[in-house]
Formats: structure tokens, sequence, C-alpha cells
């Protein structure tokens, strides 16, 4: 249900007495939608809502794209009348999943999501048949896997007949963005993710569109910072001619939630791990580790993506049967945690690699070990993100820790003592949701959403100050990193 009154970042509780503008955030993840509602002059949050997704299990990774809408439907109605007063509303969704659709805006078959690795032989035939250079010069990203592109190209050549029978060609967070507004939009920073989106030019590459045998037509506009997409249809449970903003990619939702500025860091720590940080300078990493995204309001948004982070861990702690605060120091193992293949390194075949198993090694320390190599992984893509800008975070400016790994004192004590850096841990929840709310806030005020943000106070936390680097641990996972390679 959806909590009553308003909940900030403080996490106090008080009522909605002045009849301020509401703004709406809509978070659709891999496993859930939420949506909140937010006092457009405070960033208080009003109410919330939630609903379940269903992911496929086994070799694909897969969801219905009409999940995603009942679920945004009926985390609406959790909003009662704030729903109904709401002036705006934008969405934040998960980045590169691939949804086709009819000329009815019907799903011709479920979404390929993100984390579905079937596509790697694609992702590396698209590199080589360019090169990685090119990619990145280009697009700002080498594509892998995660890629719509190769997704595209996974499509074709598995279900040519289906390929052959999209309408239209569309990111989770369009698909959603439509169903509001009936508008076929999208934004740069979610556009940039697909892999045909050329960031030089900001504009898609008809080029490359027709060697993968995809009609530019089938694809969304791209907007701009603070566009429109549109206005709310009738028939829904929101205000009908409310306004609808161009919505996002989940991370670069969660830069505008937190505000974020050139040189701060942000781990996010989720079902993926991810690094990135806002840059004025276009990335272009041919290596393939740093992503070149553009951001929602306006620059870039050089990020590293892990496919195993929370998900793993959890699943290393089900298997020795432990609660995942069950860990214990010592020991000398090294466990890369790659149970998915992995995307940072781009190491789509992997499997989980435990070394340094001894007669006296402890659960505790194989559940720690986890977390290590997860966090590890993150932490080596930390300052190739910062030198897109080139420079790196200052000592002094803790790293912004979020994410619902973030909530866990595991995960926190891991990053500190990997990192030998403080971190602050942001009180504010659902930053992808926050995040949307501050860009249809901007879009209701015509305010830069930084200057929003910054008036939530959305950054604000408690830091928790470092811990003296484990190089011991820090060595051991760089010694066995390549034995994960096949």
């Amino acid at each position: 249900m959806a909590a009553q009154g308003q909940v900030g970042a403080t996490g106090q509780v008080g009522h909605d007495d002045r009849g301020g503008q509401v703004v709406l955030g809509v978070d659709s993840s891999t496993q859930s939608t939420k949506v909140l509602a937010v006092d457009a002059d405070t960033g208080r949050v009003l109410a919330r809502g939630q609903a379940p997704h269903t992911v496929s299990s086994g070799a694909g990774r897969e969801t219905d794209p009409e999940v995603w809408w009942r679920a945004l439907l009926d985390a609406l109605g959790q909003l009662g009348e704030y729903a109904r007063r709401a002036a705006a509303v934008s969405v934040g969704g998960q980045q590169h999943g691939l949804v086709v659709l009819d000329a009815a805006g019907r799903p011709l078959r479920p979404a390929l999501l993100w984390n579905d690795v079937r596509s790697a032989p694609q992702a590396a035939a698209l590199v080589e048949r360019y090169g990685a250079a090119w990619w990145a010069d280009r697009f700002g990203s080498v594509p892998g896997a995660s890629f719509t592109v190769a997704k595209w190209e996974w499509l074709r050549a598995n279900e040519p007949a289906t390929a052959a029978a999209a309408a239209a060609v569309r990111l989770p967070h369009d698909f959603l963005t439509e169903r509001l507004s009936g508008a076929a939009v999208t934004d740069r920073g979610d556009a940039s993710g697909t892999g045909w989106w050329a960031s030089d030019g900001e504009a898609y590459d008809e080029g490359l569109l027709a060697e993968v045998g995809l009609d530019p037509k089938l694809l969304p506009d791209v907007l701009g910072p603070g566009q429109q997409a549109g206005t709310v249809r009738g028939r829904l449970p929101l205000r009908a001619g409310a306004l609808v903003a161009a919505g996002t990619g989940d991370n670069a939702a969660a830069a505008l939630g937190l505000g974020l500025t050139p040189g701060r860091a942000v781990l996010s720590l989720g079902t993926s791990g991810t690094v990135y940080a806002l840059s004025r300078r276009r990335p272009a990493d041919p290596s393939g580790t740093v992503a070149g995204f553009a951001a929602a309001g306006g620059g870039w948004l050089p990020l590293a993506c892990t496919l195993n982070c929370t998900l793993a861990v959890d699943k290393v702690a089900a298997l020795l049967g432990r609660g995942r605060e069950e860990v214990e120091p010592g020991g000398s193992l090294a466990f890369l945690p790659f149970l998915d293949g992995e995307r940072t390194p781009n190491l789509p075949y992997a499997s989980g690699l435990l070394t340094g198993l001894r007669h006296d090694t402890t659960a505790g320390q194989v559940l720690q070990a986890a977390y290590d190599g997860a966090v590890y992984a993150l932490l080596r893509a930390l300052d190739e993100v910062l030198a897109v800008d080139g420079s790196a975070a200052p000592d002094d400016e803790p790293l912004l820790l979020i994410g619902g790994g973030a909530k866990g004192a595991a995960w926190r004590e891991t990053v500190r003592r990997l990192s030998g850096r403080a971190v602050r841990v942001p009180e504010a929840g659902e930053l992808v949701a926050l995040g949307a709310a501050v860009q249809a806030a901007a879009l209701l005020t015509g305010e830069d959403p930084t200057a929003i943000a910054h008036r939530w106070n959305t950054a604000q936390g408690p830091v928790h100050d470092p811990l003296p680097r484990d190089d011991a641990a820090l060595t051991r996972l760089a010694t066995a990193l390549p034995l994960a390679s096949p």
C-alpha cells in the first residue's frame, strides 16, 4: 500500500497541507515498478506504490512488456489522490532491453532484457566487423551482449519472422512513455545505450541501421534535455493532460536524482553493479570498459556495469546457508562471482571462480570473498570512468553509495576496505524514481534539474570514514582475474 503523508530524505513524516504541485517519478526496473508522488517544491515523498515483475529463468532473461504496464497501473493505483493530482510524470527504466511491437503497439514477443547474454556472439561479430575503435569513436561505447543492437541481431538470427513483422522497436522506458502519452519518443540518455545512436552527431546512424536491417522509421524520436514527450491520455489513473517528460534510463535517472556534478563518483549496488560520474567530455573507450552514455540533463555519463552484484552475493549466501551479513574476516580466498557471465570485464561465458580454498576456510570467509570479488570488479573501473574528464575524484570526496546493497553493512564495509575511501549513503531511497520525479519537476517548472535535486537535498546522508585499504585482497583478486578468461 502507499505510504501516506510526506517522507523526505530525512525520513520525517508530515502532512501535505499546502496543496502544492505534485509530480510522479517511475522506476521500471528488472524486478518491479516503483512510483513516487513527490512535492515539486520540497522533494518530499507524498506516497509510494510498487508492483512486481516476472522474469524468465534459464538461458534467456525476458519479460512480457504488458507485465510492466500492468505493474505501472497497479503502482499508480496505490497513490490514491496523488496520482489524480499529479501535474507531470516521468519514467526511468532499465536500459538496453529490446521491445518489438506490432502496428497496434502490442508486443510481438517478450522483451529481451539487458542481462540476457544470449546475444554475446552477435555483439562479438559486430565488434569484429567494424573494430572496437570505430564503435568507441562513433557511438561512445563498444557494444557487448547487453546492448540493444546485439539483441536485435540475435532476434534477426533466431526469430527472423518476428524481426520482419516488427512495426516499432522500443526501449523499456519508451514503451511505458508511449503507453502514457501516445508519443513515440525516447531520450538521449537511453538512446546512447542502443549501439545505433551515434553520440558524435547525436543522431541515429542510418548506415549501421541499414547494415542490421532496421528501418529508422521504426525507432522513436530522440528528445533532448528538458523536452516534453506529450501529455497523459484519458482513461488512465492519472490526470488527463498532465505533462509527460521524455524519461530516461535507470542510471541516467539516478544521476538526475542525485544532482550529480563532475568529479563525484557513484557506486550503485543492485542486481547489477555500476560506477559512473558526470563528465564534460564525450567518452570513447575502445577497450569497452567504460560505456559512453549521454546524461539525461546534458553532458555525458561514462559508466561501467557489472552483471554480478547483489544477486550473485545473495546466491552465494543461500548456497552456504548463511544470512547475507554473516561474513567473517581473514582467509586466503579470491572469489570472482561471475555467475551469469560478466560484462565488466567482458567475459560473457565466464562462470564463478574460487581460488585459495584451504582446510581451515570458513563459510563466512567464502561469503566475504564473494563481496570482495563483486566490489573489486567495480573499483577496477572507477579510475577509468573518472579519467574521462582527465582527473580523479578528490581524496576527500566520499564515494556516493546507492542501491539496495548500500543498506547492507557488509557491502559498505567491503567498499571502504577495498577502496580506502569514505562513502556517503544518501538517505533518499529509490533514486531512479526520484530522478524521474526531478525530470518531471524540471519540465513543469522550467528549472534546471541539478538545481532541483540540490534544493531537495537528495544526496544528504551519513558519511562512513575510510578504512585502511586491503592491498592483500586486491592482489589476490588481480592474480585470479586472468584465470577467468576462456
